[in-house]
């Protein structure tokens, strides 16, 4: 019996890879296996070649495998395209007949296309190969019928009934047709866990922030997060609006922002070219907001559906002029979730644009979890509350103190009018060229929202550094990969990862590294901007980078090759 297990889905878009893998994902979490699913598609409706990839284990697993153990393949380019990524004692899973193979290979023929057509429509070929898979690990029979019907509870008994006849049709094929037990799973006890992606955390962290207001121009891999609350925002309250373009987006989401609404923007970095002027006018006006840039390739449109990680200088200088910002990158699903909800208290406290950079990686990667705590941060409101607004009866907006934190009023709360301009202002609000005032401002907006949020910089995780002899250093979806290979070579690796970027943890930095001879930052770009962010704010000069910039994320295998160069490199 395996310990564990990769599968890979492949075919044509449209044909259903996302229903098989899906099920799969739901399956093995009823058998109490963990799993890390990810899939790789194209900026197309129909054709070219997807894949959705499944990992299972017994134990938590973060990343994904070079080579897969069963490969089921929809269409006959999937074998040429994917027959060197099988394992040795891998198999592939195709209909001969349908595709007209006649080589010899590592091929498990099985007639799928004719079943499904014996059950009234090829449609049904995903729930036969789903069936099929679950009857080739053993898993038990009942189980692969609650999954069905879990896949498709909205689309009637009729759907439904003729699903679960395909699944079963693939689930017998395989009990009886397969003698060999290599790839059977032992079901262990159930934990109670959730399945979910890293854009679906997001969503739920802002919903459970208090987030009021959503506004956004879809783009890939952004666009589930809008799905998500639009698919929640009745049950709480939420106006979800696409935008017509991002330069509407980020000024909606600040104008509701000013009336007094938790508001929240996403995109991708092309679409947040156009948000730049928005974020300093966000800051310029003193005005909370969160911003996701889901990460893909660039520039230009670059490769829509692909991950990689280029944005962070680029997110890190946004917008003109100086000001306070924060900038957190979550490396786990978890941390998607607990991080977007101090992302709203923090923007709301300093009165600032915080910003949550993930990419297409961590965006549409699953795993099952344990069941995030709701209650891991109190939503705290930086406002004056309205019982307050009425004895108020002169305010300034921008009132001048130590902690260059003003005292925040929602308009109609207070009988005094609230002056607000992207000019430079005086205290109430008024347009003004006067230097000195200037200079107060920019300490006020800068300097002391700077000092204070260096207070509340969140340390980077680390793991194994005294016994490493070489450190790998991260930030963002490459948690996953760094976490299990440093578990992997206990003796040889640790890491550090950065899920906040912005304040800089300097300090942290130094210390930790003070007597590391051998550090190598763990990249998906080509300039190694982490390396360069650190030498900016520290000094350390990172010589090593391993830089992954063909569109796919770092897999613990493709890691443990690359390190195994520069070993022998010295």
């Amino acid at each position: 019996m395996f310990s564990e297990i990769t599968i890979k889905i492949t075919g044509e878009a449209g044909q259903g890879m996302q229903t098989v893998g899906f099920n799969l994902c739901r399956l093995f979490k009823k058998c109490g296996f963990y799993i890390f699913a990810n899939q790789d598609y194209m900026s197309r409706i129909r054709g070219g070649n997807n894949f959705f990839q499944l990992r299972i284990s017994g134990v938590p697993v973060y990343t994904l495998r070079k080579h897969s153990d069963i490969i089921i393949a929809l269409d006959g380019p999937s074998i040429s395209i994917h027959k060197e990524t099988l394992n040795k004692e891998g198999v592939i899973i195709i209909d001969k007949k349908k595709f007209n193979i006649v080589e010899e290979g590592p091929f498990l023929d099985v007639g799928m296309y004719e079943i499904a057509k014996n059950l009234g429509s090829e449609i049904f070929i995903n729930s036969v190969a789903y069936g099929f898979i679950a009857g080739m690990v053993n898993a038990e029979e009942n189980f692969v019928t609650e999954t069905i019907k879990e896949s498709f509870n909205d689309k009637g008994e009729d759907i439904i009934g003729k699903n679960i006849a395909a699944a079963k049709s693939g689930y017998e094929l395989a009990m009886a047709g397969i003698k060999n037990d290599k790839f059977h799973i032992e079901v262990k006890k159930t934990k109670e866990t959730m399945i979910i992606n890293g854009n679906e955390a997001i969503a739920l962290g802002a919903i459970r922030s208090g987030c009021k207001f959503y506004s956004a121009y879809p783009m890939t891999p952004s666009t589930s997060i809008m799905n998500e609350i639009a698919q929640h925002s009745k049950q709480f309250n939420i106006i979800v609006e696409q935008a017509e373009d991002e330069i509407a987006a980020i000024n909606m989401a600040i104008g509701a922002s000013f009336a007094g609404a938790r508001s929240m923007t996403a995109t991708s970095g092309g679409g947040f070219c156009l948000m730049v002027e928005g974020v300093s006018l966000s800051a310029m006006t003193e005005t909370p907001v969160v911003i996701v840039d889901a990460q893909r390739p660039a520039p230009a449109t670059g490769f829509p559906t692909r991950t990689e990680q280029a944005d962070l200088l680029f997110v890190l200088s946004a917008g003109h002029g100086e000001f306070a910002k924060a900038i957190f990158s979550p490396g786990s699903i978890e941390e998607a979730f607990y991080l977007t909800m101090h992302a709203f208290n923090l923007s709301e406290k300093y009165q600032i644009p915080v910003f949550i950079m993930t990419d297409q990686h961590l965006a549409d990667s699953y795993r099952n979890i344990d069941k995030l705590n709701q209650n891991a941060a109190n939503v705290v409101r930086s406002i004056i509350t309205k019982e307050l607004s009425k004895k108020i009866s002169v305010y300034k907006r921008y009132e001048l103190n130590e902690n260059g934190i003003s005292a925040r009023a929602i308009p109609s709360w207070i009988d005094d009018v609230i002056y607000a301009d992207s000019d430079e202002h005086t205290e109430e609000g008024h347009i003004t060229e006067d230097a000195l005032m200037r200079i107060k401002m920019v300490e006020k907006r800068m300097h002391k929202k700077m000092q204070a949020l260096k207070k509340e910089i969140i340390k980077p995780n680390i793991f194994n550094l005294e016994k490493a002899q070489m450190v790998l250093v991260g930030f963002g979806s490459t948690y996953g990969v760094l976490r299990e290979l440093c578990e992997a070579y206990p003796d040889k690796f640790g890491f550090i990862h950065f899920s906040q970027i912005w304040p800089f943890p300097a300090d942290s930095i130094i210390e930790l590294l003070k007597d590391k001879s051998k550090v190598v930052t763990v990249e998906n770009n080509a300039t190694a901007q982490l390396a360069k962010l650190i030498r900016m704010q520290t000094g350390i000069n990172i010589s090593n980078s391993i830089l992954k910039f063909d569109g796919r994320p770092f897999d613990l295998d493709c890691l443990a090759d690359e390190l195994k160069v520069l070993e022998k490199a010295g």
